[in-house]
């Protein structure tokens, strides 16, 4: 039984103090896996159990998610937790390695990817859209939100409660009871700390700056052509598959999966998507 122990530690980087989870040997080839929206580093725990035994494993918490701590007067945008991450790749030497993109894990990656396109060994997207056909109504109608505009805080701030967090994790899914709640408990549970939903917040006004650098990191993709794996969950609220599906237009020789579970599909369905990653990573 390879079972690795993981260890938890954080890490200075310009003043942000960065908590991360790691597994496995660091002279092994790296998994950087970046997490979503609401969520943390803790959504990996499984998958760093399953892959940390062969792989070096490593996942972050942005800044206002889980454990990461930051100094007063922090800007949430997308374009800053990207300098972040860069930094702590930087610190910890992790570079090159496979990125792991999930949902905000997605723009924050891609902008890595742009930045330093040598450090990027392989791509797993589980979904993390990059083209416009791959959000819902639902997607489009909060990404149309803009700060400074009446309202717009307030539209916004409405999908921070429980049971949307809930809907997240259960919504799209095949089987609920092999969702553990555990997972939406946490992420309100960091959701509700002092700070934190305002944080949320600032990220969701920014996130049309993602959408608009869609075109850009299509022609990285197209230009790069990184050995890529594409998982997605077809049930997802936000995320659609044509999003998935549109990654072989760049990408035509990427491997693509489906499975019937929600956004959060590792989930449900990590005893098959946790195997596809290890044959991905032995490939590569």
């Amino acid at each position: 039984m390879e079972i690795p122990k993981v260890t938890h530690r954080f890490v200075d980087v310009d003043g942000v103090r960065v908590f991360y989870r790691e597994a496995g040997d660091p002279g092994a080839p790296t998994l950087l896996l970046l997490h979503g929206f609401p969520s943390s580093s803790a959504q990996f725990r499984r998958l760093i159990d399953a892959l940390g035994g062969r792989w070096h494993v490593v996942a972050p918490d942005y800044p206002g998610s889980g454990q990461t701590e930051v100094p007063a007067g922090f800007t949430y945008t997308f374009e800053r937790l990207a300098d972040v991450i860069e930094g702590f790749v930087a610190r910890l030497g992790l570079h090159p390695f496979t990125l792991y993109t999930f949902d905000f894990g997605g723009p924050v990656g891609m902008r890595l990817a742009t930045r330093h396109p040598e450090w990027i060994a392989g791509l797993v997207v589980q979904n993390a859209n990059a083209y416009d056909e791959g959000l819902s109504d639902l997607a489009r109608g909060l990404t149309g939100h803009r700060p400074g505009v009446p309202g717009a805080r307030e539209a916004v701030a409405e999908i921070l409660v429980l049971p949307v967090t809930r809907g997240q994790y259960e919504g799209g899914t095949s089987d609920p009871e092999l969702v553990a709640p555990d997972s939406w408990t946490l992420d309100q549970h960091y959701l509700d700390l002092p700070g934190r939903k305002d944080a949320q917040i600032d990220l969701l006004l920014d996130y049309h700056t993602n959408v608009e650098l869609y075109p850009d990191w299509q022609r990285w993709l197209r230009e790069h052509r990184p050995p890529t794996l594409v998982l997605w969950g077809t049930g997802d609220a936000f995320f659609l598959p044509a999003g998935a599906r549109a990654y072989l237009r760049d990408l035509p020789d990427a491997e693509l999966h489906l499975f019937p579970t929600g956004h959060f599909a590792l989930e449900e369905c990590l005893p098959e998507i946790a195997p596809l990653i290890a044959g991905f990573l032995d490939r590569i």
